[in-house]
């Protein structure tokens, strides 16, 4: 148990048990004790069961599908621990759901993003910890600091170890500052899939930018929500000549139709983070596709410095 001041203390909502266990496990401690539940009319209700008064308290809750019960959830978990005198309340958000409404796109548009980050803020949260978040200036939505955790030197490791990259493919435009951060760690050559999208979640593929003939090529998104970008992608690097695919993502939304999708893609082999829970139906489904990869360690790491008031720079490089 790590000890310093006043306790520390995780709380989990019902998004993500699984990572939230793994993350108590690696600081040596238990989860506490506290129940989310749901009234009959759909209101949920939360119940800390333990003293907190005091205590540095995590709170670890992705806001994941379905989305807004998890974001109540979260803001109902802060309320409850603010009116109860915790000493200070982290929100621990491995995935951050709204994060794609981040800008006014067309005119009349909300601005999500922001109004999440007001509603954490008001709930009572001291601070945030999550991970790749889809736009980086989410961190300035905020009026609390803010760690932007990052999944892809995980991704790294895993396809390092591999030894079967030739090519990192960007699968769109705005994947391509992290695309290229992954070729130059690879030491390999970077292509990028120049496409246009004529509404939501309907990607035609233009034409790809760079070399893939004969090559063993990587895509790296922060997301996979429908994965029709991911796997008409694939698709069109496989006609260019590629002799594999393979491709790895933080945040495996994969809602919709996401998983016959993939089931049935040129994708080789896609390699997850579990920042979202993946039910045992869609794990079964894409047996022998997936591979899905722990961000618990770095979470634990995280929330040990936050609580120690260490520097956080250690785990960007």
């Amino acid at each position: 148990m790590i000890t310093h001041g006043n306790e520390i203390k995780l709380f989990s909502g019902n998004s993500n048990k699984e990572l939230s266990k793994a993350i108590a496990k690696k600081l040596n401690t238990e989860l506490a004790d506290n129940e989310v539940c749901t009234f009959s009319d759909g209101e949920i209700n939360v119940h800390i069961k333990e003293t907190v008064r005091g205590r540095d308290l995590f709170i670890i809750q992705s806001t994941c599908n379905p989305v807004n019960d998890n974001l109540m959830e979260l803001l109902i978990m802060i309320d409850a621990a603010k009116r109860a005198s915790a000493g200070r309340i982290t929100a621990v958000i491995p995935y951050f759901g709204y994060a794609r409404q981040d800008r006014k796109a067309r005119s009349r548009d909300p601005i999500t993003a922001k109004l999440v980050a007001n509603l954490i803020t008001a709930a009572g949260a001291d601070r945030v910890l999550t991970m790749d978040l889809h736009a980086e200036q989410i961190q300035g939505f905020f009026d609390i600091p803010v760690d932007n955790l990052l999944g892809g030197p995980t991704l790294y490791n895993y396809f390092a170890k591999q030894n079967n990259i030739d090519v990192v493919v960007a699968p769109d435009l705005g994947s391509v500052k992290r695309s290229r951060k992954l070729a130059e760690k690879f030491g390999v050559p970077i292509a990028i899939i120049d496409k246009r999208r004529p509404k939501a979640n309907v990607m035609e593929v233009m034409s790809i930018i760079g070399d893939v003939k004969g090559k063993r090529c990587l895509m790296i998104d922060d997301m996979i929500d429908t994965a029709g970008t991911l796997c008409q992608g694939a698709q069109a690097i496989k006609d260019a000549g590629a002799t594999e695919v393979y491709a790895g993502c933080t945040h495996a939304v994969l809602s919709g139709p996401a998983v016959e999708r993939l089931k049935n893609s040129a994708i080789t082999k896609l390699v997850m983070l579990d920042t979202v829970h993946l039910p045992e139906e869609k794990k079964e489904k894409l047996l022998g596709k997936i591979e899905i990869l722990s961000v618990a360690d770095i979470f634990a790491a995280a929330i040990e410095n936050v609580y120690l008031d260490k520097p956080m720079s250690k785990l960007y490089d």
